[in-house]
């Protein structure tokens, strides 16, 4: 599976390493360095993008990346509440 990694801290780190040993190629990394590779191009190059960020930006990672077509899984925490606006999102 190609993984997208939005959040590369100790998280992020820690996905990664265990994705590789699971066979699993890492095509994107995205952290507050790098946000101009949060792209179309960039992200839709992965099968599924994995969100560790923080409740201010995930709500945000999580739409733009389901815009692009990619699932995702978030293990941010903090922003929950916007769960609503995210399915709303999802049967647009």
């Amino acid at each position: 599976m190609r993984i997208a990694l939005l959040g590369y801290g100790k998280m992020g780190k820690a996905i990664e390493e265990i994705a590789l040993q699971r066979g699993h190629e890492i095509v994107l990394k995205v952290n507050e360095e790098n946000l101009g590779d949060f792209t179309r191009e960039n992200v839709t190059k992965a099968d599924v993008a994995i969100e560790f960020t923080n409740p201010h930006s995930a709500f945000d990672n999580v739409k733009q990346t389901l815009g692009f077509g990619v699932p995702v899984v978030s293990g941010s925490t903090g922003w929950i509440e916007r769960i609503a606006e995210i399915e709303s999102f999802c049967q647009q």
